[in-house]
């Protein structure tokens, strides 16, 4: 077979936290596509920047607001849940509002946008859902307790929609980094070396890469591109599956 190549002139794609990191590389994958790409961020000056860059739509929207995500178009062929932030605490003292925020933002908002775009996505018999969730959604870190317990809820809801939506020419699928070169992971370092009491530097080599083979952190344009491969027709069998992009770490 020869070179797979991504072909998404006349399709229009979503990307959420797209003004930066990992959302910022999808959506300039899918624009370089041919895809018309809908930037969604709670900062509008981010969101506008990337589209101007990449001739896209950028469009303001606090994904914990259901009523923000109301005003968001329908008519969308890939989504791409990426939006996503952190808090570090013991259980004890996890403060119950954070937690509810995360989940909205990680979990409720993938399923507020994916109910409101697999109709269109039925209605033409194709469509692609990717789900950027985390090593954290196969595996649990202390002091995660709301951003562990959303990512394993969206790989959950992940499975359901791929199960509903196969047979309408859909797929739905998680990718599960370990650290990626974003600024959350930059707000991460601080968090930790905070509650661990060490140096910035000794998070990056004792925590974060303490359980991965390969020794370095992700670079966003590698989540992208395997972003990109899941919109591509030889993925079209792949559906329902969480694919581990974490250096070995889920090998161990």
């Amino acid at each position: 077979m020869g070179v797979v190549r991504l072909d998404l002139q006349g399709r229009t794609a979503m990307v959420t936290g797209g003004g930066s990191g990992i959302g910022e590389a999808c959506a300039a994958r899918l624009a370089q596509a041919g895809a018309k790409v809908l930037i969604v961020d709670r900062d509008g000056d981010s969101a506008g920047r990337v589209a101007a860059a990449i001739g896209g739509v950028a469009y303001r929207a606090d994904l914990a607001d259901p009523d923000a995500l109301r005003g968001l178009p329908a008519e969308v062929d890939v989504l791409v849940n990426n939006a996503g932030l952190q808090h570090v605490s013991p259980v004890e003292e996890f403060d119950d509002e954070r937690f509810g925020h995360l989940h909205e933002v990680m979990l409720w908002a993938a399923f507020r946008l994916s109910k409101k775009v697999l109709p269109h996505m039925y209605d033409q018999g194709w469509g692609r859902i990717v789900n950027i969730s985390s090593v954290h959604g196969l595996r649990a870190s202390a002091f995660k307790a709301a951003y562990v317990s959303a990512k394993h809820g969206l790989e959950g809801l992940t499975k359901v929609v791929a199960v509903e939506a196969a047979p309408h020419g859909v797929t739905a699928n998680c990718i599960n980094p370990a650290y990626v070169r974003t600024p959350l992971v930059e707000g991460q370092i601080a968090d930790q070396a905070r509650t661990h009491g060490i140096p910035p530097a000794e998070v990056i080599e004792k925590i974060m890469l303490a359980k991965a083979a390969i020794k370095r952190l992700i670079e966003p344009a590698e989540v992208a591109e395997l972003a990109a491969y899941l919109c591509t027709p030889a993925a079209s069998f792949i559906t329902g599956t969480s694919i581990a992009m974490d250096g070995g770490w889920t090998a161990q």
